[in-house]
């Protein structure tokens, strides 16, 4: 016989318990109110009872590890309703132990046959009910049968019924473990169908910035880049036509060198590129080389300092970066009327910092006339910096200069 997947193991306590303190009080009973009368020993009748006992020790309480296993489950059961039997026919007061043979029945024995041990079981109790009747009568006999088979309907109907109620809960759990594998399918598709629905925005995303970034391309190349290109042709045809004064060669030759970095920058945004400082140096070099472009071109004092370890950094933060310290360095030339400038790079634990400061005017960051004043270079400025999930912090006051600082995360890119 096969032993089928049972729901949960047998209660240690009704099978450990129950059928010792049975045999026990049956055993003092014994003992104690029946009176010695031919035929019965008081020593064989202890001896049956600690055979039982035994028998129930070694078979199945000290072997916990043999209760899977159906033959040998088997043939102790075979072996504690002999024993039963025995007492029963011995002392019919031991019917009171069947209840011991019947939990073993419903708890260690599989389908079908817990229905045959059962029936057995019911006749020995039936047996032991039945103990009193006179079968020396039709009638005696007839009674003795009808209490018999009672037992055996009576609790061959409760092992249906409990077999139905083990075959419920072991559907119900089928049907729960299939609602879990089917609740853990749908959470991953769940998830999948998230991941693609993040892809395909970004995807949009980086489509509406691709048209963006070229109608931007557009705009400059027809507008800036073109502009540029007219003002160098003209400043050649200028110097070609007429010789240019002394006192104006300096500023002349600035212009043109201005316009003509202005327009390789614009071609390179046209065509997407970094900054040509950025191209074939460090972030730190690219700075360097801007503050003393702009220090000799201005003819102002302008200081670069780095600070901190240099660690390697995202090529978008150090466009931003680059890019913000020229809009500093273009306002101060436009505003601040300063005498010196400084500016320094620094290598944070986890961010990199970028300071301009100048000694000019200042102004009121409250006042409307500040925010007007360079306000769409401020505005780009803050966009690209918290664009990289940086800061921006403009600190001025009138007469005691300004000082913009711009910190972006080592990593950071555009999202």
């Amino acid at each position: 016989m096969s032993r089928e997947p049972a729901l949960e193991p047998p209660p240690r306590l009704l099978v450990t318990v129950v059928p010792y303190s049975l045999l026990a009080f049956l055993t003092v009973f014994m003992v104690f109110a029946e009176e010695p009368s031919a035929g019965h020993s008081l020593l064989i009748d202890l001896a049956l009872c600690g055979l039982t006992a035994a028998w129930m020790y070694f078979m199945f309480t000290r072997r916990p590890d043999w209760w899977d296993r159906p033959v040998i489950m088997g043939v102790f059961f075979a072996g504690l309703v002999v024993l039963t039997a025995i007492l029963v026919v011995r002392h019919p007061a031991f019917g009171f132990f069947t209840p011991a043979p019947y939990i073993y029945a419903f708890a260690i024995l599989p389908w079908p046959w817990r229905l045959l041990a059962v029936s057995v079981v019911a006749v020995v109790a039936g047996t032991a009910q039945a103990s009193s009747v006179d079968t020396s009568t039709t009638f005696g006999v007839t009674v003795h049968v009808i209490i018999i088979v009672g037992n055996i309907i009576i609790m061959t109907g409760m092992a249906w019924l409990l077999r139905w109620d083990e075959q419920e809960k072991h559907e119900l759990a089928s049907t729960l473990d299939e609602l879990s594998r089917t609740n853990k399918l749908l959470e991953t598709t769940l998830a999948e169908n998230a991941g693609l629905h993040t892809q395909l925005l970004a995807q949009a995303r980086e489509a509406g910035i691709l048209d963006e970034r070229q109608r931007m391309a557009r705009e400059i190349h027809d507008t800036l880049a073109q502009g540029l290109t007219g003002i160098i042709t003209q400043l050649q045809a200028a110097e070609q036509i007429h010789d240019v004064p002394e006192q104006w060669r300096k500023p002349f030759e600035a212009v043109k060198k201005l316009a003509k970095e202005s327009l390789v920058e614009a071609r390179r945004s046209v065509d997407a590129l970094r900054p040509e400082p950025l191209e074939t140096g460090r972030l730190s070099d690219a700075l360097a080389n801007v503050t003393g472009q702009w220090s000799k071109l201005h003819g102002l004092a302008a200081q670069f300092t780095t600070t901190g370890t240099a660690r390697p950094t995202a090529p978008e933060a150090e466009f931003v970066l680059l890019r913000t310290a020229q809009e500093a360095l273009a306002n101060v030339a436009k505003h601040a009327h300063a005498t010196r400038v400084g500016v320094t790079l620094s290598y944070l634990e986890d961010e990199v910092a970028l300071d301009v400061r100048d000694d000019g005017t200042g102004f009121d960051p409250s006042t409307k006339d500040a925010r007007r004043t360079g306000s769409f270079g401020l505005t780009i400025m803050r966009q690209r910096v918290e664009n990289l999930s940086g800061t921006l912090q403009i600190e001025s006051e009138p007469g005691l200069g300004t000082g913009i600082s711009a910190r972006i995360p080592t990593g950071a890119t555009n999202g």
